[in-house]
Order: structure tokens, then sequence, then C-alpha cells
């Protein structure tokens, strides 16, 4: 246990289908030293025994976690991995998919949850290690950075089973790897290699297996660490350089930027800066 408290801890003997699907660590700790880190949550998906599966009711565990993290003002940057060595999440779960059908999919609406994860303002990040695959990949390309160990997997294997991605994967693997690559990807099924991943940049960094939670919690620390106003305004403004043109992207830029200057913070890290002392951010 850390620290702080930890949520959706399954009860010893509990069976797997009636225990929490994730478990919520806050604040966060330092996998060597066990030190905790101010401002840092950590989301385990707990579902190992099936490859951390992403069905329905993990979805909403997920998202509901987020969203409380992203409300609680103590909470700066959030890290998401896998229970287990085999897997980050393989997918969706597709004993539950294979009777929908698409009105069926339409009312449940379940892919609503995937853009609530897009809204979430803290920066979220992708400790990746074995298998990510359909969602899972999904899941975190979702995220704002991903630290993936160097014989982690990436894909989009929809294609195998008679469908495509559905929660972001046509769109988010276009952009981050360009129209041709993202094409064989997805077209084929074929899995993706970390250090492949690493070359056309979906990844942010690339470890040895056993650095790559430690090394996403010490990014997620460094980031916990800033103005939570400026890093949420940056956020936002990198995001929009993929939805708006140019042109109205700058604009949003600026008046982010303009905004910031209404901020306490702003005032401190300035005078912080002319001072020659290290500043001390309040959030607003």
């Amino acid at each position: 246990m850390s620290e702080g408290h930890r949520e959706a801890t399954a009860a010893e003997g509990t069976p797997a289908a009636e225990r929490p699907r994730i478990r919520v660590d806050q604040p966060a700790t330092e996998p060597a030293t066990g030190r905790a880190l101010d401002g840092v949550a950590l989301i385990t998906l707990d579902r190992p025994e099936v490859l951390n599966a992403l069905d329905t009711q993990t979805m909403l565990e997920l998202v509901e976690a987020l969203e409380r993290l992203d409300r609680d003002e103590s909470c700066r940057c959030v890290v998401i991995t896998g229970a287990g060595e085999r897997a980050f999440a393989a997918g969706a779960d597709i004993r539950e998919m294979v009777e929908s059908t698409p009105v069926s999919l339409t009312v449940a609406n379940s892919f609503a949850r995937w853009e609530r994860i897009r809204r979430v303002r803290v920066p979220v990040i992708a400790a990746v290690r074995g298998f990510a695959l359909g969602g899972g990949c999904e899941l975190a390309m979702a995220c704002d950075m991903i630290v993936a160990a160097d014989d982690a997997v990436f894909g989009q294997p929809e294609i195998r089973i008679g469908v495509i991605p559905g929660a972001g994967g046509t769109q988010r693997l276009t952009r981050a790897l360009g129209k041709a690559k993202a094409m064989e990807i997805i077209l084929t099924g074929r899995n993706l290699p970390a250090s492949e991943a690493a070359q056309h940049g979906l990844i942010t960094r690339l470890t040895a297996r056993e650095q790559t939670l430690p090394e996403a919690m010490r990014l997620a620390a460094e980031i916990a660490a800033l103005p939570p106003l400026a890093i949420r305004a940056a956020k936002e403004s990198v995001n929009r350089a993929f939805e708006l043109s140019l042109e109205a992207g700058l604009e949003f830029e600026r008046r982010n930027f303009f905004l910031l200057f209404s901020s306490a913070d702003q005032k401190e890290g300035m005078r912080a800066f002319v001072e020659k002392r290290p500043p001390e951010w309040k959030g607003r």
C-alpha cells in the first residue's frame, strides 16, 4: 500500500469477475524507494488473468477514476499501467462483443467513454510493458505520452476478426505514424515492435522493461512539479494542433498565452526568474 489511499484493491479470494478492475494509488510512490510522489496518481489496469482486457466495466471504472482525479486539485499528472508482466492491455474483451449489433453498439454508446478520456485536463502517461493491442493500443494513444519497454508490442489487429479499430485507432495511429505506415499496420493487423514504434514517433521514451514504470513515474513527477495552469493550457494547445488549421491553432495558442498572464503562477514564475530563486507554484 502507498502512503495515500489505494482504491479498488481486490480482496484476497475474491473471484476475478467480481473484484474491481483497476487500482488507484494517490499519491503514487517511487518504485525503487517507496517515496511518495506529490501530485502523481497511478492507475493500474488489474485483470492480468485476461491480459488486462478492456471490458465495459473496466472502461467505466477507468473513466470514473480519471475524471475524479481531474477534479482533484492535488493531482497534477496520472500514469496508467497494466498489472502483470505480459500486457498493458491486450484489447477489448471479445467475448463481450461477439453478439453485438449495430443497434446495440449505438444504444450502448460505450465509445463515448473514450472521448471522456481525451477531455481529461491533467497530463496522462501510459507506461507500457508487453502487449498493447487493439483497444490497448488505442488507450495508450489516447494518453498524452507513452513510456514503453523495449520489448513492448503495439498493434491494431481488428481486421483479423472482421472489424476495424473503433476507439480512435485509425485516426490516432495515422496522426502518429503517417498514412503509409498506419495503412500497413491497420490493413494487415501485424504487430508493431516498440523499437519500430519509437522510430516513427509513437513513443515518448523507450526503456528497459524493468525501468518502464520508474521512468514514467519520474516523468510524471517532473511534470507535477511545474505550474498546473500552464501545464493544462499547454496540453490543450498541443492537442488542438491536430484539430485546427494552423491559423486557428495559432489564435488558440495566443489566447491561452494571454490568459495565463492573469494567473498568480505567471507572476510568481517571472518574479522568481528575475530574483534568481525557485518558484513556488500555487495552481492559481
